[in-house]
């Protein structure tokens, strides 16, 4: 039982020690997006104190776990600190940061799908991950524009029209992650 127990801890003490520096950083990056998008979400009277350290200990959820369910978990907390913001707390719609927190959901998302990729110790050259971030700010910037571009063609305007369009999107949103779930069980 102790031989168990000691080989244990020196596989755990190998693994810590082959630890490299490029999934280090993703890993923090995905902790600093869904953080901030957290902070940006909920509203200023709810974060002060302990909601604070809860949120950063579900940050690190999906940086430690990026294969699992913690990056859809952390994006659905993040859609409900927005709703209670805007309903419970009266917080007006603003467009700067609906499209802030859009574009931390998508970098959180995406930056979950390279941590998947990347083992701890894996030797990655730094221009991987410069192409990686480029092509997600180059679909930030074209979802953005699009985006305003559709709403003031549309006239969506104050906060019911915000309001509508987010729950549809994530009914969207949930509805497709089931359909892929069911899809990936049924293979």
């Amino acid at each position: 039982m102790i031989d168990a127990v000691t080989g244990r801890v020196r596989a755990a003490q190998n693994a810590v020690g082959r630890i490299s520096v490029a999934p280090l950083l993703v890993r923090a990056g995905i902790f600093g997006t869904v953080f901030a998008g957290f902070v940006l979400a909920f509203p200023a009277e709810v974060l002060p104190g302990r909601p604070v350290l809860f949120l950063a200990g579900a940050a690190l959820l999906p940086a430690f776990g990026p294969r699992r369910v913690w990056a859809t978990f952390t994006a659905l907390v993040t859609v409900g600190g927005w709703l209670l913001a805007t309903d419970g707390y009266g917080r007006p719609v603003a467009l700067w940061r609906l499209l802030a927190i859009a574009a931390l959901l998508y970098l959180g998302h995406t930056l979950c799908a390279l941590a998947a990729l990347l083992p701890y110790d894996a030797v990655v050259d730094p221009e991987l991950i410069t192409r990686w971030l480029l092509r997600s700010g180059a679909v930030l910037l074209g979802t953005a524009v699009l985006g305003v571009l559709l709403l003031q063609a549309a006239g969506v305007g104050g906060g019911a029209g915000y309001q509508w369009v987010t729950v549809l999107g994530l009914l969207v949103a949930v509805g497709t992650a089931a359909l892929l779930g069911w899809l990936l069980r049924r293979r």
